[in-house]
């Protein structure tokens, strides 16, 4: 199969293309390469023959248009997408941009390709969006999410991600696009841009910085392995009943303080300093529209492709530490394009 991944050189897009390439598939990573982007995410594929690359902004209807014809993909899979919280507080118009306004051209290029195929063609062909548990907001104290709780986002970046789910089942219901949309947790993991939780605890720590924790720390999420993510979306892709939503989670929940201090306990061991690192946990000023509890029923996926996560949460925080320690020469790239660990998100005026 030929599959046409997009943001194949972010964080799960990357994982989702090593992957791909690992299972015999050929992939074509459309990426416009923006800040978070990284080709050294793919470096260890990018000279096997079924693998090319596109650097274009999917908002870039003519030259989306002008990838197609030219790989004629068997299958998209869509992850290219403004993806970071705190920079949806600072620059929301950005994110409508991309993730709304580049979901419809890369349905519709989709569309137009696929009304191009033979009967065959046509009928194997899917477009596999790809968004985030967030879109269905907040839980309280306890329940899941499900494949049928209501929308309700909370954040520039949640608001518009559900615009773009909503454009997918649009585009299969009134053009009959084939489209099958899943909804994941928390991903953690090696080649994460050091923005978000996890690798922001890893490098301040490195660097001897204090590691900024939102709020009191309470707020829960579940926690999902890159590496288990990609298979569940390789799976989907080729599997799932079209027009479905599945929902993908790690069945591994935790208030983001006890994740911290488990990365910490980590870096103790790996990267030892002059005191214990949960010294330089620092509770700073929450974020505004930061959601209380994200919790997963994958339930779903299980019964219907017998998918379930493999990486144990205890286990994969212990590799990730461990994958940041060794890749220092990765992560000075990211300080070298001008990314410092700053502190963003903070509603100005």
């Amino acid at each position: 199969m030929k599959i046409l991944v997009t943001g194949g050189a972010g964080f799960i897009g990357s994982a989702v293309v090593r992957r791909a390439i690992a299972d015999g598939h050929q992939v074509v990573n459309l990426d416009a390469l923006t800040y978070s982007a990284n080709l050294e995410n793919v470096a260890s594929v990018a000279a096997d023959p079924g693998y090319a690359f596109e650097q274009a902004d999917i908002c870039d209807a003519p030259r989306v248009a002008a990838i197609f014809a030219r790989h004629r993909p068997d299958a998209v899979m869509h992850l290219a997408a403004e993806s970071h919280n705190d920079r949806a507080i600072e620059g929301p118009i950005d994110f409508v941009r991309t993730n709304v306004m580049g979901t419809a051209v890369m349905l519709e290029a989709a569309r137009a390709h696929w009304n191009g195929l033979d009967d065959a063609a046509r009928a194997a062909f899917r477009f596999h969006h790809i968004s985030t548990d967030e879109v269905f907001g907040a839980l309280g104290e306890d329940g899941d999410f499900t494949e049928d709780t209501p929308y309700d986002p909370n954040s520039p970046y949640s608001a518009s991600k559900a615009g773009a789910d909503h454009l997918a089942r649009a585009w299969a219901r009134t053009y009959g696009l084939p489209v099958v949309l899943t909804n994941c947790s928390n991903n953690y993991g090696p080649y994460q841009f050091p923005e978000k939780l996890i690798p922001t605890v890893i490098t301040r720590a490195l660097e001897g910085k204090t590691i900024p924790v939102y709020g009191d720390g309470r707020q829960v999420r579940d926690w999902l392995h890159v590496d288990d993510h990609a298979e569940a979306l390789l799976l989907v892709l080729q599997k799932g009943r079209l027009g479905e939503t599945y929902c993908i989670g790690g069945d591994a929940t935790k208030r983001n303080i006890e994740v911290v201090r488990i990365l910490c306990a980590h870096l103790d061991k790996f990267a030892p300093a002059n005191e214990a690192h949960d010294k330089k946990i620092s509770f700073v000023t929450d974020r505004p529209g930061h959601d209380f509890r994200y919790s997963i029923d994958a339930s779903k996926l299980e019964k219907e492709l017998g998918w379930t996560p493999r990486m144990p949460l205890e286990a994969g925080l212990e590799d990730t530490v461990r994958w940041y320690v060794e890749n220092a020469d990765w992560v000075e790239g990211i300080r070298q394009r001008g990314f410092h660990s700053e502190r963003l998100g903070l509603v100005k005026g």
